[in-house]
């Protein structure tokens, strides 16, 4: 099943790129690979969850609903650069910065938000490579931002 017949089985739709909040692009295409600027989990244009992950008032799920917007905001990314979300052969790898509360350790936790996501969109497609890294401090005091390289039909 392509992601284009997936994405509505899911109840998603692809939201609109982003505008760039600073000195670069969305995407940036080499060859078949499409390397995106890191996503925030942005709803309707506005930053949809912010704070420390594991602090006060942010919870573990709140961590992985913010990696899910991201990557569905990378998903959409994408499929902007590469011309639709069918053209995307492959999620390559996936890094997942979270803003972490001190002593807060379940960022791989937090980055399952993604991870699943994408295995939902694209199938097999969607396993890839992961790292996730706790951090202090996000842009715009976001959650969770995520950096994520896709393969891209020729």
């Amino acid at each position: 099943m392509k992601p284009s017949e997936r994405l509505p089985q899911l109840g998603l739709t692809l939201p609109p790129v982003p505008a760039p909040v600073g000195a670069y692009v969305p995407a940036h295409r080499v060859g078949n690979l499409l390397y995106l600027s890191g996503q925030l989990p942005l709803v309707d244009g506005a930053l949809h969850l912010t704070g420390k992950v594991g602090g006060q008032g942010r919870s573990l799920s709140d961590g992985q609903e913010a990696a899910r917007l991201a990557a569905l905001n990378a998903v959409a990314a994408a499929a902007g650069a590469a011309g639709s979300v069918d053209a995307i052969t492959q999620v390559v790898k996936v890094v997942v910065y979270v803003n972490s509360a001190p002593g807060f350790t379940e960022q791989h936790k937090v980055a399952n938000g993604a991870s699943d996501l994408l295995a939902a969109v694209f199938g097999e497609s969607g396993r890839h490579a992961r790292a996730a890294v706790g951090v202090a401090e996000l842009p715009l005091d976001a959650a969770v931002e995520i950096d994520v390289l896709f393969a891209v039909q020729p």
